[in-house]
């Protein structure tokens, strides 16, 4: 009986991330050409149709090909640790793990987990990628990410979630503002004043969950999609802001001072998580970071917002 190649898993699954031809060739250092014929052999060898390609919207995956996919990856991924491993003669861990964050959260998480793992396993070839939460989902499905870091909010299905911490939201006001002469703040103050709202999600979704919950509406005056943007405009006296995330030290980005106050009552917090997709198998690599994140993060106590 024929037997399927991991050559032509490997063009499969690079078609799967880059969703064309062309961008699977540019991957695999291949022409067009020998990627559609890989995969024309591989749809004959197990006799159903694996992709639908249509020139001028790339190639998408049938349910076959989805299923044949996630499989390959496992395959793939068992192929390169046993490679790794006859290289280092067991010892050495080495290979490539890339690794996810949502990206307010990056600055808070990242520069120490990369710096201990690169010391600890200096033979593996870290890669990162900072974006949105829909994006980090998408990059995991599609084996794209080993593990990735996020706000514990609209996980989709097939995620395995570890809780590293839990942290609260707090309120960023002027460091002029009336209301920053108390310690603690509450939500039905701040409805009247304007808000800067930092418009991504989950960070959105969060905020709006929190004056829904405290019965109150607030007035949105400006939305940003990016956190120091947003910490700017507040230091500029443009509004207040909610933000889980805060930075060692309270000033913007052009030196301005900040006032951080905390919620009254105590808002719903929010748990910091570790991600995997299901569907695909770690590496050794990739079990050593998780690895290496408990170790940093889960034996912390709570933080707010640091």
């Amino acid at each position: 009986m024929q037997r399927f190649t991991l050559r032509q898993l490997e063009c499969l699954a690079a078609v799967g991330q880059g969703g064309s031809i062309a961008a699977a060739a540019e991957q695999l250092n291949l022409s067009a050409s020998a990627i559609t014929g890989a995969l024309n052999e591989l749809e004959r060898i197990l006799n159903t149709q694996l992709t639908i390609r249509r020139k001028a919207h790339g190639v998408s995956l049938t349910p076959s090909g989805k299923y044949v996919l996630e499989e390959a990856q496992g395959i793939l991924q068992a192929s390169s640790d046993l490679q790794e491993m006859a290289n280092g003669a067991g010892t050495l861990l080495a290979g490539r793990v890339r690794v996810g964050c949502y990206s307010s959260l990056a600055p808070t998480v990242l520069p120490e987990l990369l710096a201990e793992y690169s010391s600890r396993f200096n033979q593996v070839e870290v890669d990162f990628f900072a974006g949105t939460q829909q994006e980090i989902f998408h990059r995991l499905a599609n084996g794209m990410l080993d593990l990735a870091f996020v706000y514990d909010f609209g996980l989709p299905e097939g995620i395995e979630r570890t809780v590293l911490y839990t942290t609260e939201p707090n309120v960023l006001l002027p460091s002029d503002h009336e209301l920053a002469r108390a310690p603690k703040v509450s939500l039905a103050q701040l409805s009247k004043e304007p808000m800067i709202l930092l418009d991504v999600p989950p960070s959105r979704e969060h905020t709006e969950a929190l004056f829904e919950a405290a019965g109150v509406s607030p007035w949105i005056r400006y939305r940003t999609a990016d956190f120091e943007v947003t910490r700017s405009m507040v230091a500029r006296g443009l509004g207040y802001a909610v933000l889980v995330q805060r930075p060692a030290a309270d000033v913007s980005y052009e030196g301005l001072p900040l006032a951080v106050r905390s919620i009254h009552p105590v808002a719903r917090k929010v748990r910091i998580t570790m991600v995997r997709s299901l569907a695909v198998q770690p590496s050794k690599a990739a079990t050593a970071m998780h690895s290496l994140a408990l170790e940093l993060y889960s034996t912390k106590p709570a933080r707010s917002c640091l």
